[in-house]
């Protein structure tokens, strides 16, 4: 089964970009990983950082690759950062979000974790989904039907690295279909491109990359007050599937200049 992907990165108005990533793709399995340190303390890139290459380092070595040991593998994540944070007091508060989309390529199988308000959408027979949901306050009383708009958006109550960890949420493994598209990303990207958005520019487009570049083209017509980053994953062929082309997706995402 094919996999192609591409990626976009931009440090907005920020003093540093802090998001990282990883790929890891080979015959037997694939992993995307996208981390971005949390604000408001020090060392936010250096846990993003830490966290990438660690859960990269345990689940590329790893003889089966399965939900069970991509969930060990996270704790591991957060066992190290928390070894960081004592042996450097300046990070002693220093912690990240993560997302992650796992493919088991023999059997045809994706999963994915995440922890904090970085995202994974899914794109399945015509429709994107928002496979996760915000580890955040503005999330929470969402969720429990208050208004939640004088919130700030930022308050997350899970991340690797906070004082009391919780736990990484995780779903089961869901079968891989040909044409299946996944996305990646940090609350800087999400924010600015709904899903509507992101289903919009997949039908416009015949590859990966394409899709990548048109959504970032979006952005460049807004401020970007955040760092944000996104991952695009096709399976197969998607634009097969879902390459439905309309003029009003095309003038929604690319209005004309007057």
């Amino acid at each position: 089964m094919k996999i192609d992907w591409a990626i976009c990165s931009q440090q907005g108005e920020r003093p540093e970009n802090q998001d990282r990533y990883a790929a890891h793709v080979t015959e037997d399995r694939a992993m995307f990983i996208l981390c971005d340190g949390v604000a408001g303390t020090d060392g936010g890139a250096v846990a993003a950082q830490l966290v990438c290459d660690t859960l990269l380092e345990q689940l590329s070595q790893a003889r089966y690759f399965t939900p069970a040991f991509t969930g060990e593998a996270l704790k591991q994540c957060q066992q190290k950062l928390q070894q960081a944070q004592r042996s450097n007091p300046k990070f002693s508060q220093m912690s990240t979000t993560v997302a992650a989309l796992f493919i088991d390529r023999l059997n045809a199988q994706v999963w994915w974790a995440h922890a904090g308000d970085s995202r994974v959408y899914h794109f399945c027979h015509g429709e994107l989904k928002q496979v996760t949901r915000d580890h955040s306050l503005a999330q929470q009383l969402h969720d429990a039907g208050y208004e939640n708009s004088g919130i700030n958006s930022n308050l997350l109550y899970n991340a690797l690295g906070i004082a009391q960890p919780r736990e990484v949420s995780q779903s089961l493994p869901l079968p891989l279909e040909d044409g299946d598209a996944f996305i990646v990303c940090s609350d800087g990207f999400w924010r600015h491109l709904p899903g509507e958005t992101i289903a919009q520019a997949l039908r416009m487009v015949t590859r990966c990359d394409e899709w990548l570049t048109l959504m970032a083209h979006r952005l460049d017509t807004v401020t970007k007050s955040d760092n944000l980053s996104a991952m695009g994953i096709w399976v197969g062929e998607p634009e097969e599937t879902t390459l439905i082309y309309s003029q009003a997706d095309a003038e929604q995402l690319l209005p004309r200049r007057t």
